[in-house]
């Protein structure tokens, strides 16, 4: 008599589906946290709480699961290193949605996929074929069309989700590094306290140092609020995606991630009343479209390299931004 494995794997896929969705809906909560929070508070005291919340919410998850907390040296500093560059890459889109509307400015950072692809063939020499630089090159001339106009109304400040972009790409190298050698969980409670450990002298320093953006203030009730929606979404968020990956392959998981730039846009209208431009929508289009295309041109030289490794699906988290 056979086994019904079959709906057993369906059933694990049909889970992580639901957690990529979540992660979705919850990703632009951590973003609008964000920017009410920096409406009255400087944005370096805002990067700081996503770590410091981060760090405490996963704290009893780490325990929960009983992973260890030992690193050899090397893995101590790709976590070390991966943490600033994450530090990087909150502080650079937390600067820009205080002044822009979140749905163009992770349109933008949309992008990095893009740049990890090029950065792969740049500095490990990894196969790109002229399709996915076409894609590569559409996917920038959409972040052109959304940038180029917020240029014009926000000033310079339209250039940090491209900078949150290239910083995040560089952390999805370390973590593709690093992800050979520790657990996903372990590695982003790693990432929290080393983060915070970073950040929070230099909080008690910038006073000191003349440094506006991590000169903290007291926040009010409201604050403490956004403050703590920061850290709560970015934990259930990244949770999800991370459990979300272990239960289903990554090649069907990520066209779902658009769907964060949908959320992103019904949060943007509903609490803050921003609404895309045409330009802006045009440029979505050309980013989600191209990003889609690259995910079709992975599984098909997934699927052509070696039967395994199509069924366990050819993208990984580094395809993924955010």
């Amino acid at each position: 008599m056979l086994r019904p494995a079959a709906p057993a794997r369906t059933d694990r896929a049909l889970a992580g589906v639901a957690l990529m969705l979540a992660f979705c809906l919850t990703a632009p909560l951590l973003d609008a946290s964000a920017k009410l929070a920096a409406q009255t508070m400087p944005t370096g005291q805002i990067t700081a709480a996503r770590f410091v919340g981060q760090g405490l919410l996963m704290l009893p998850v780490v325990l929960a699961l009983r992973l260890s907390f030992a690193m050899g040296a090397r893995d101590a500093g790709l976590s070390l290193l991966r943490a600033i560059l994450l530090i990087l890459s909150t502080y650079s889109f937390v600067a820009a949605i205080a002044v822009m509307p979140i749905a163009d400015a992770l349109a933008i950072v949309f992008v990095e996929p893009f740049i990890l692809l090029l950065l792969g063939w740049l500095l490990f020499g990894e196969s790109v074929g002229p399709r996915r630089i076409g894609a590569c090159a559409v996917g920038f001339a959409g972040a052109l069309l959304v940038i180029r106009p917020s240029l014009a109304a926000f000033g310079p400040v339209a250039l940090w989700p491209l900078a949150c972009a290239l910083f995040f790409a560089f952390y999805m190298l370390v973590t593709r590094a690093l992800g050979r050698h520790m657990h996903p969980v372990a590695m982003q409670f790693h990432t929290a306290w080393m983060g915070a450990a970073v950040l929070i002298p230099l909080l008690w320093a910038g006073p000191a140092l003349g440094l506006r953006s991590f000169a903290p203030i007291r926040p009010d009730a409201a604050g403490w609020l956004w403050l703590a929606g920061v850290g709560l979404w970015a934990t259930v968020s990244h949770m999800a995606i991370t459990w979300a990956l272990r239960f289903a392959p990554a090649a069907t998981l990520a066209p779902l991630h658009y769907l964060e730039l949908v959320a992103a846009v019904a949060v943007g209208y509903l609490v803050f009343g921003d609404f895309p431009a045409l330009w802006t929508w045009a440029g979505i289009a050309l980013i989600a479209g191209s990003g889609l295309y690259m995910v079709h041109r992975e599984r098909v030289l997934a699927r052509a390299a070696t039967p395994r490794r199509a069924q366990d699906g050819a993208l990984s988290l580094e395809q993924m931004p955010r």
